[in-house]
């Protein structure tokens, strides 16, 4: 069990992060989640005799790949932008589709006001909407080459100093306790054995450091925790289906004109 987030103030963030403006209700990760899982191209395991990591293709080729940047930032759009309204009738197909594009068509960083949000009628949450309209949501929130052409993709062939990473962590929490949602990059280049995005949704310090409580767009059962290490100042993740652990250098993307 993880330890219970701070409960966030609502006002805008201070720290540089995502503006949120006030906000009526928190994220909860079994309402504001897709269902439905971002694949690998790869199936991945470690290799007992040598302790790394190995990859094979998966056969057959999975039908929804290499979508975590599109996933988690449009998770954060519906967030910041949808109302759900389950006592009204479920839109048809035509319908469900307007919905979906005029969401992912806002902004990323700032909400709407609650009387300008996308209203979704006949369903609960953006769980089971996605539960109901898997295959639209695929479609309607954008394609692969979003993750390739990310604008702070630069950002990772530069150095990351501990220093850096320090901040990154305070920066984070202090964006977490603002009531904002951010979107962080967590790979390790130039070895690639991680290249992937997590969206942040509560932070609780520790003796060791802090825990962060995250929507993996792999892992869609089920939150993960991104630690911050004080004592050496990296971030590391626990193993994964797609990673076996450890050290990850991080980022937040989706925030200001550059990331």
């Amino acid at each position: 069990m993880h330890p219970p987030e701070p409960t966030p103030s609502n006002h805008a963030a201070a720290s540089g992060g995502a503006a949120v403006p006030h906000r009526a209700r928190g994220f909860e990760f079994q309402r504001d989640t897709f269902a439905f899982a971002n694949e690998t191209r790869w199936r991945y395991a470690v290799d007992p005799a040598t302790g790394r990591q190995v990859a094979t293709p998966r056969v057959p080729v999975p039908d929804y790949m290499l979508h975590c940047f599109v996933v988690v930032r449009a998770a954060r759009q519906f967030w910041l932008h949808a109302r759900f309204e389950p006592t009204q009738p479920a839109p048809d197909e035509a319908t469900c589709r307007g919905l979906i594009r005029a969401v992912v068509a806002r902004s990323a960083q700032t909400a709407s006001g609650a009387g300008a949000k996308v209203v979704i009628p006949g369903y609960a949450s953006l769980r089971e909407f996605s539960v109901a309209r898997e295959a639209l949501l695929k479609a309607g929130c954008g394609g692969a080459w979003r993750s390739y052409f990310q604008r702070g993709n630069w950002r990772m062939i530069y150095p990351f100093w501990r220093s850096h990473q320090a901040s990154e962590a305070a920066r984070l929490t202090t964006t977490l306790r603002d009531g904002g949602l951010p979107i962080v990059h967590v790979q390790r280049f130039p070895q690639l054995t991680i290249n992937h995005t997590l969206l942040l949704f509560g932070a609780q310090e520790t003796s060791a450091g802090i825990e962060f409580r995250a929507y993996d767009p792999n892992v869609p059962e089920r939150e993960i925790v991104l630690t911050f290490e004080r004592a050496t100042r990296t971030f590391t993740l626990p193993p994964l289906p797609y990673f076996a652990g450890g050290r990850v250098d991080v980022y937040e993307i989706y925030r200001g004109w550059i990331y």
